[in-house]
Parts: structure tokens; C-alpha cells; sequence
């Protein structure tokens, strides 16, 4: 065997191990990737929102583990940094609870919300049918999209944990000026129909979280009706 015969079978033994080594690190690098992968889908349960934050600590390159796991329908994106695992049932995709967008999004289970829709049910006349949702809490302002819907979030400082007709009314006088309904037919209907609420109630509910007018208005009225009943 010539010197150059050598040289060149020593170069191609070389090369060999050099792609044996590359195919050894391409296995190891894919099946790191696929063990990160399955730990990523173990802490993914179905009709859960996460935002991805909650989701980066389980893996080392989350941004291409969302987009797969997207493209295959483990996940939805929504928006604003938010993902739903679907939920099936035998009528197809659950849609995500709104309590759990609002509170992935705000990172926070202190809000309330609230449809101005809800209104038309004291029996005060009022019809109009709203397209958002308020979002009472003590972290954000603004309105925002979330999983197609609109959200007006607002700051307070104080609300109650459930909604009972006696906070509604307050609320409704809370922000009476910014709905599409004729105030003076509200308001005048409002005597009338005083006695259809729990007094110590509404008058608890108005101290803790009716503003200045609300606070007049519901004395005022409530003082007319005891004098002339």
C-alpha cells in the first residue's frame, strides 16, 4: 500500500467516525427533545387555559413545542399569550370557561364579572343587549379580546364575590350614564318596584359599593316609599 493510499484510507476512517458521532448526537438531541415533549403534554389536561409562562418551565425551546403541539389540536391559542386545551364532549369542543380566560390573563382569581345584559332582569324596563363584559378587579383597565369575546376590564376597589340583585341595582345606578337606556323611564320605574328587593340588603349593598349619586338616589327613594306606605 502506497503512502497516499493510506493517507486516503485513514481520511475516510476518520470521516466515518466523524458521522458516526453526528448521528450519535442527532439521536441524543431527538430523543432529549421527545422525553421534553412528553413531560410538556403530561402537564397539559384537557378544558384548562394556560398562559405561556405556565407552560415554559417544562421545556427548553417552548416556542416550537407550542407551535407543534397547536398544529396537532393538543392546543388552541386564543390570544394575548393565552392556550386552551380542548375539551370534548359528545357535541364536539367545550369553548373555554370565561372565568378561567379572565383569570389566566389577569393572573389573579380576585374580579368579578359582570354582563350589563343582567340588567334587563330586575324589572325595571330596561331591554338593550350588550356585547361585552365588564371585569371588576385591582390589576388592569382597558378593553381587551379574549377568546373572541369583549372584555372592558375596570378597576374597583371594593366588589362582592357573587352577584345578588341587590348589588345589580347598585351597580345598574353606578353606571346608569354610560348604558343605551332612557334614565328618567328607569329611574321612575324605580320606586315602584323597591319592595321587590331585600331592604337591609340593598341598603348594605349601596354603602359598600354604590358611588356618591347611587347612595342619594336609593336613600331618596327608599325614604319616599316608607313615608307613603
Amino acid at each position: 500500500m502506497t503512502h497516499k493510499q493510506f493517507l486516503r484510507l485513514n481520511n475516510l476512517f476518520h470521516m466515518h467516525e466523524f458521522f458516526r458521532f453526528l448521528h450519535a448526537i442527532q439521536k441524543n438531541t431527538f430523543t432529549f427533545v421527545s422525553r421534553e415533549m412528553d413531560l410538556l403534554r403530561q402537564h397539559i389536561k384537557p378544558g384548562e387555559v394556560y398562559r405561556r409562562s405556565d407552560l415554559e418551565y417544562y421545556s427548553t425551546a417552548i416556542d416550537r413545542h407550542l407551535a407543534t403541539l397547536t398544529k396537532d389540536g393538543t392546543l388552541i391559542k386564543l390570544n394575548q399569550g393565552l392556550y386552551y386545551a380542548p375539551k370534548q364532549s359528545k357535541f364536539g369542543v367545550v369553548p373555554p370557561d370565561d372565568r378561567q380566560v379572565v383569570e389566566r390573563f389577569l393572573k389573579d382569581e380576585d374580579f368579578l364579572l359582570v354582563s350589563p345584559n343582567t340588567f334587563n332582569s330586575l324589572g325595571l324596563g330596561l331591554t338593550q343587549l350588550y356585547n361585552t363584559t365588564w371585569v371588576y378587579n385591582h390589576k388592569r383597565k382597558g378593553e381587551f379580546q379574549l377568546n373572541g369575546k369583549t372584555f372592558e376590564f375596570k378597576l374597583k376597589s371594593s366588589f362582592p364575590k357573587i352577584i345578588t340583585r341587590e348589588y345589580l341595582l347598585v351597580d345598574l345606578l353606578n353606571n346608569i350614564e354610560d348604558l343605551a337606556e332612557d334614565q328618567s323611564q328607569t329611574l321612575d320605574k324605580l320606586p315602584n318596584n323597591i319592595d321587590s328587593f331585600n331592604a337591609d340588603a340593598l341598603m348594605k349593598a349601596t354603602q359598600l359599593y354604590g358611588n356618591g349619586k347611587t347612595k342619594r338616589k336609593l336613600k331618596s327613594i327608599v325614604r319616599y316609599v316608607f313615608q307613603h306606605a
